[in-house]
């Protein structure tokens, strides 16, 4: 399915995906245009998670949101981590990370200059910036 998905496409996916995870209590979440700057994918979501159980739950709200409409993974990595799991839709790749594996990995840097895409709803609770 994902060979049919345009870049506008994964737009929407990213919104739908760091909503799944807003809902979860997900933290410092951060949904990126890369197709400027990188050739990883269109969209990167960055989400923090608090536990190995909230990650997993934030990871399980994502999957079944994107389930829905038809659209699985095309890869899987991290199983076996409690501090950082990632979904890799094609044009979307979606980054569940623990605080300390967020910054050891700091992806925000990697990807600095990356437009930074709106997701929430106005009734959505403030998210606190990643420093």
């Amino acid at each position: 399915m994902t060979d049919t998905l345009s870049e506008k496409d994964f737009r929407t996916l990213g919104v739908r995906a760091a909503r799944a995870a807003d809902d979860k209590k997900g933290e410092e979440i951060l949904l990126l245009h890369l197709k400027k700057i990188s050739e990883v994918a269109d969209y990167l979501l960055l989400i923090g998670v608090t536990s190995p159980a909230h990650l997993g739950a934030i990871e399980d709200a994502i999957r079944i949101s994107l389930k829905t409409i038809g659209l699985l993974p095309s890869h899987r990595d991290g199983r076996m981590s409690d501090l950082w799991r990632v979904l890799d839709y094609g044009g979307l790749v979606v980054h569940l990370m623990h605080p300390q594996a967020r910054d050891f990995y700091q992806l925000e840097k990697l990807f600095d200059g990356a437009r930074k895409i709106p997701w929430a709803l106005r009734t959505s609770r403030t998210v606190k910036k990643h420093a």
